[in-house]
């Protein structure tokens, strides 16, 4: 009398076990480059706003609010 009969006959191979796991992994690695892609074009994109004159105005239109009467600073 057979006790356990699914643990000689398995219901998925070794073969399309291997097959599974490489297509997972290679879809996470393509993920992965996307963001590495991505990350590497915001960090360009980044760089050149940096340079421009839109952020200099921007620092020097800003304003210290910390003087008032709810900071003591009479």
């Amino acid at each position: 009398m057979k006790v356990f009969p699914l643990l000689n006959s398995s219901a998925v191979s070794t073969h399309q076990l291997t097959l599974i796991l490489l297509t997972v992994c290679f879809v996470f690695i393509v993920l992965i480059a996307i963001a590495i892609i991505k990350m590497y074009k915001l960090k360009a994109q980044n760089k050149k706003l940096m340079e421009t004159n839109a952020f200099k105005e921007v620092d020097e239109s800003y304003k210290d609010f910390t003087s008032g009467h709810l900071y003591d600073d009479v």
